[in-house]
């Protein structure tokens, strides 16, 4: 009977093998120490900030921004806002024309 070694778990961001002593675990896959970073920002990803989204790492501030809620409700500051005037919708009233109270 020939010898057969144990399979090792491969690690999704550089497909080598991940042994136990090197192992850190996110979304039921096995990383290495090295490649348990966010892969947009590079940073260094523990237990509480990471996310795993389809094999990918994510710290949480980036996958909130990539994977994240859009639209309505969810801007910031002046960026967000509309300067629409409602023109059109056959709107003639503008901000300049409204009587102060």
């Amino acid at each position: 009977m020939p010898f057969k070694p144990v399979e090792t778990p491969k690690c999704p961001a550089c497909d080598k093998s991940v042994y136990a002593a090197e192992e850190r675990v996110a979304g039921g896959y096995k990383y290495h120490k090295t490649c348990f970073k966010c892969s947009m920002c590079n940073k260094a990803l523990d237990s509480t900030n990471c996310s795993e989204h389809e094999k990918v790492l994510f710290c949480k501030q980036c996958h909130g921004r990539k994977y994240g809620p859009k639209g309505y409700g969810f801007g910031g500051g002046a960026g967000a806002l509309s300067m629409d005037t409602g023109a059109q919708f056959g709107n003639k009233e503008s901000a300049s024309n409204k009587p102060l109270m």
